[in-house]
């Protein structure tokens, strides 16, 4: 046999054996001198002690000093994964104090730090003499890592997670950057501490050039702050974020602070906050908070480019039967043509809504029964002088009333699955709603009304498959329904956007809101096709179009519903093992797309790229007084395990201008990411001009940061630590 294994009591002695203590050794061959007190393992070395295991070539354990003397090479993996390697060591008896010579101290596969000397203390300190520490992988001893620590001394407190400097330089490639008396970052095994975190070099054509120097504190298991100063000739900034998680839920606020030259006077800020709970009795409770100085803050320093913020509250409950809502919200606009008539703008809402659904066994099928109680305040205080003022901003739509509204609703559906495969479906509905309308002298106080709806639909869906498994599903289906046309007056402000998709072809009412049904006799014929391969692939397509039996100008032009027939509708996708498209248009019997809406991607190898395109024809009722298109288009090209590239655009086909484009470059190993990015918004908003920024940062991996996913290899070169303390 190779091995002759052999398990013994390396401290047979006294102290531990009372301790019943005992170490497992196995060598080619083990020894006890004739002194009696001294034992000699040599060839192929093992000892495992407490979850520590040392291998070397040759160990002599001297009884009366108490010393294991160990000849190299010498690796020492620990109970913490912390491995160690040398040339010599000399270690107490527990293998927990001592020290080793021409030493190699990896940590978590990733750390590597070189010493002339390692002193260990307890097991749970290292102190390292004339050290090198880096997380890049070295194939031969004369190479430079890439960037890398020199300190006089470094200890690593095991039970902490850190790693201390002193009189420490940081060099890249092998050149000095930076000088460091006193030093301390965590180390890899380490998620979460308190320090400083990547520096960002920002430099913005309105801001100047400037830095970022990330702090972050640990408030505990479960919260954390991270302060953020941003300085640059322009600005003074503070930037917060702060996270705390619950058993119940969690809550996040992210904010700013800053003094700066670009707005005459006055400090600037803003705060978004968002905070999502769960309730007893399977309620979940969402708060949002929005708040923002001036309405260029956040363009301007690029927090966030969203043009509405809204501060509210909601409780919900959902079960499978059983649906309840309350909440409040309070909007504020930062568009440039609401600005000036904000104040007449609904700002204010609040909404209860109450659903149940049953399973009447007399009757069968399925109820819906619904409460909706919700209404909506304006600011204005002046109903007549707001109204002035909205039609002098050429605003007709805009006024200062207030609304309030009730709304019951009952549903009933019920399907039939016939003998030939025909699904047939009959479906009815009566919603009566109560309105109180407030400084509008163009509608009255409190109005009424009751819509019944009725419906009948057929289906007949198909299927075939052929022996390679594809399979083709085709369904045929077609609703005739009609609603009441007793149309009250009553304001709208939650039906005007209106969408005619797949989604909701066959809807009782296309309505978004509850302010408008639609009304009339009609008919809606549609398609539906799905083909899923055995490859994985799949195709879907859905055609469809409503006919009318009186036009009664329910619906805007850029609807697609208007007229007594509406326009086409196709909506396709496909999604293949490396493109998918996707695409919803509405169009007419001369191929005039009032709708379109395209996303594609694509995927092959190292390149990857999307996009989408979107096309809406004018329409003076939603806001659109041309036609409007966009185009976004965004790729990236991994050119290697380590570099990729990538760019982004928006053009918007109105003005035929690009409205931003966005370039970056990163590269990452095993020890260091590195990030540029450069950014052009062309266009301007209120206060804040076209903008031009590059951004650059630079992240050690190894601290933190997991980057053994991206080692390099070394082509032949030995001398790499691994995390069993071999070499590779």
């Amino acid at each position: 046999m190779r091995y002759i294994f052999a398990i013994s009591c390396l401290l047979i002695w006294a102290p531990l054996a009372a301790a019943a203590q005992y170490a497992t050794l196995v060598a080619n061959n083990i020894s006890l001198l004739e002194d009696g007190n001294t034992l000699v393992a040599e060839g192929n070395v093992e000892v495992h002690y407490e979850g520590d295991r040392l291998v070397a070539r040759k160990i002599t354990y001297d009884q009366a000093a108490d010393t294991l003397d160990i000849t190299g090479p010498v690796t020492l993996i620990d109970r913490n994964g912390t491995v160690l390697t040398g040339q010599s060591a000399q270690l107490s008896r527990n293998l927990r104090n001592g020290i080793i010579r021409g030493a190699r101290f990896t940590i978590d596969g990733q750390m590597q730090v070189a010493a002339t000397e390692v002193n260990r203390l307890e097991g749970s300190h290292n102190q390292l003499y004339k050290a090198v520490a880096s997380s890049c992988r070295v194939c031969r001893d004369d190479e430079t890592p890439l960037w890398q620590i020199r300190a006089h001394r470094i200890i690593h407190d095991q039970d902490e997670r850190q790693l201390y400097f002193k009189h420490a330089f940081f060099e890249l490639a092998g050149l000095p950057i930076a000088y460091f008396p006193r030093l301390r970052m965590p180390d890899p095994t380490i998620r979460r501490y308190t320090g400083f975190l990547t520096p960002e070099i920002k430099v913005s054509s309105t801001l100047g050039a400037g830095a970022k120097l990330p702090y972050f504190i640990t408030l505990g298991d479960h919260a954390d702050l991270r302060l953020t100063p941003y300085l640059s000739p322009e600005t003074r900034t503070l930037e917060s974020r702060f996270r705390r998680e619950f058993s119940f839920g969690s809550l996040q606020a992210n904010g700013a602070f800053s003094v700066d030259s670009l707005r005459d006077g006055g400090n600037r800020s803003y705060l978004f906050a968002e905070g999502r709970f769960h309730l007893p009795r399977d309620f979940d409770f969402n708060v949002d908070l929005r708040q923002v100085s001036d309405v260029s803050y956040l363009l301007a320093y690029g927090y966030s480019d969203t043009d509405r913020l809204s501060n509210g509250m909601e409780v919900t409950r959902t079960s499978n039967n059983e649906y309840v809502s309350l909440g409040f919200e309070n909007l504020r606009s930062l568009r440039d043509s609401e600005i000036p008539i904000e104040d007449t703008l609904a700002t204010r809402l609040g909404r209860f809504t109450y659903e149940r659904r049953l399973r009447p066994s007399s009757v069968g099928g399925e109820t819906l029964l619904s409460f909706d109680l919700e209404g909506h305040e304006r600011t204005a205080d002046n109903a007549d002088a707001f109204q002035a003022a909205c039609n002098a901003a050429s605003a007709p739509e805009c006024t200062a009333r207030d609304v309030a509204r009730a709304g019951v609703l009952a549903n009933w559906r019920r399907d039939w699955m016939h003998s030939s495969g025909v699904i047939t479906a009959v479906e009815g509905q009566v919603a009566t709603d109560f309105y109180w309308i407030g400084q509008d002298p163009r509608f009255a106080s409190q109005i009424n009304h009751t819509t019944p709806t009725a419906a009948f639909e057929l289906r007949w869906p198909m299927s075939r498959a052929n022996a390679s498994g594809t399979v083709d599903i085709l369904e045929p289906v077609m609703q005739i329904s009609w609603t009441g046309t007793d149309n009250a007056d009553v304001p709208n402000d939650d039906s005007k956007l209106v969408e005619f998709d797949e989604g909701n072809l066959l809807e009782l009412s296309r309505f978004p809101g509850s302010n408008r049904y639609e009304r009339g006799s009609r008919m809606t014929l549609g398609l539906n096709w799905l083909r899923p391969t055995s490859s994985g692939a799949e195709y879907s397509t859905t055609i469809g179009r409503v006919f009318r039996h009186a036009n009664l100008d329910q619906f805007t032009a850029a609807s697609g519903l208007g007229g007594h027939v509406s326009d086409w509708l196709a909506a396709s996708q496909a999604k293949m093992r490396r493109l998918t498209i996707a695409n919803r248009s509405l169009f007419e019997d001369s191929l005039d797309f009032s709708k379109s809406e395209t996303q594609i991607g694509w995927r092959h190898g190292k390149f990857s790229t999307s996009g989408s395109f979107i096309f809406v024809v004018d329409d003076p009722a939603e806001g659109r007084t041309g036609n409007t298109s966009e185009l976004n288009l965004g790729a990236d090209y991994k050119v290697n395990r380590h570099w990729t590239t990538y760019g982004n655009a928006r053009h918007d086909g109105n003005t035929g201008r690009t409205t931003n484009a966005g370039l970056g470059l990163s590269y990452q190993n095993e020890c260091l990411l590195v990030n540029f990015s450069l950014s052009h918004r062309f266009t301007s908003a209120v206060n804040v001009e076209p903008t031009t920024e590059f951004a650059f940062w630079l992240s050690l991996n190894g601290f933190g940061r997991d980057g053994r996913q991206y080692v390099r290899g070394c082509y032949g070169h030995g001398g790499a630590i691994t995390a069993d303390g071999m070499t590779q």
